[in-house]
């Protein structure tokens, strides 16, 4: 009876891992994408980038913020091939135009500043999916000291659509579970999305994002019970009702300019600015994964690193698909 019992926990472990084998078989295969892929046709390409980012970083810290969030919002729409980036035209409304996208990202000058160095010393070679996805690498590093390697070999897609904005980005008003639905159907999982919200360290967000939280929650309660309620009279000073102005609020009250684990710190002490930021904390389903990264910083940042990685090769466009613009704002 032990015997039959043993063999069957064998088979057990070796159907599992049969299955995790295939899983990371089917990952690698849908991202043929390579650290180093420009390391002959372009040499300097990364440098480049990394130069313009430090540059524009130095100026104005929060082109960081704009520069990693507009490459979350490029990946979520139509996978990770710059869509983001092309401007609307006379028959076409794009995803730049999206209220999720304008005014909200910020750095678009810095893609095209990079890319038009990229285009004078090698014309092209290097696509705007891929700059966008070092400009947002290395914002990590200058804001959080967060370092890690990118795949490359992206090339950048043909078509920008506002609509797929709506469909596609998860709206602040989602709760933990809608989250975690919204995450999946890209292929990334519960404690991805957990990690990658921690991008809410560094950043804005405007009153119209969370002041339905401040005055009309529910019939019950005007005001979200899950805030703490000096840091409500503070963004109610911020963010007055009767204001027509939309303003800005910083996403982490702890270390706005820092990309760290603060921003799950804050959510300890119900200082969540979103509904989407404090659910974490909140619900049952993700709120072990959120104390997780509150208590131990390091790992977080190496988890997020891992992730931005993940997300950087969502149905990404390689080998003769879409092309290679010669500039980030328009096809060729």
């Amino acid at each position: 009876m032990m015997k039959v019992k043993s063999l069957k926990c064998m088979e057990l472990v070796l159907c599992c891992c049969l299955i995790l084998s295939c899983i990371v078989s089917t990952i690698g295969a849908s991202s043929p994408l390579k650290v180093g892929y420009y390391r002959k046709s372009c040499p300097r390409a990364e440098s480049i980038v990394r130069n313009a980012v430090t540059k524009a970083v130095s100026q104005n810290p929060g082109i960081a913020a704009g520069l990693i969030r507009m490459h979350f919002h490029d990946c979520f729409v139509r996978g990770c091939d710059g869509s983001v980036l092309l401007d609307s035209t006379s028959n076409n409304l794009a995803e730049k135009s999206h209220p999720a996208n304008n005014p909200s990202l910020r750095g678009f000058e810095v893609i095209d500043e990079a890319k038009a160095k990229l285009e004078a010393i090698c014309p092209n070679k290097v696509s705007c999916s891929d700059i966008l996805a070092f400009a947002a690498r290395d914002s990590a590093l200058r804001a959080g000291g967060i370092k890690y390697a990118v795949p490359s070999g992206r090339r950048d897609g043909t078509e920008s659509v506002f609509d797929d904005v709506t469909q596609n980005l998860p709206p602040p008003s989602l709760n933990a579970e809608q989250l975690v639905q919204n995450f999946a159907r890209k292929g990334l999982s519960l404690d991805e999305m957990v990690t990658l919200s921690g991008a809410h360290s560094i950043g804005v967000s405007h009153c119209s994002s969370f002041t339905d939280r401040l005055y009309k929650f529910n019939a019950t309660h005007p005001q979200d019970p899950s805030l703490d309620r000096k840091y409500a009279a503070s963004l109610k000073r911020r963010c007055p009702k009767s204001s027509a102005q939309d303003r800005t609020v910083n996403l982490d009250s702890l270390t706005p300019q820092r990309l760290d684990n603060q921003y799950y710190v804050g959510l300890k002490y119900n200082r969540g600015l979103l509904t989407s930021d404090q659910t974490l904390l909140t619900s049952p389903l993700t709120s072990k994964n959120a104390w997780n990264n509150a208590n131990y910083g390091s790992n977080w940042s190496a988890k997020f690193a891992a992730a931005m990685v993940r997300m950087g090769s969502i149905e990404v466009l390689t080998g003769k698909q879409g092309e290679i613009r010669r500039m980030c704002s328009v096809v060729n």
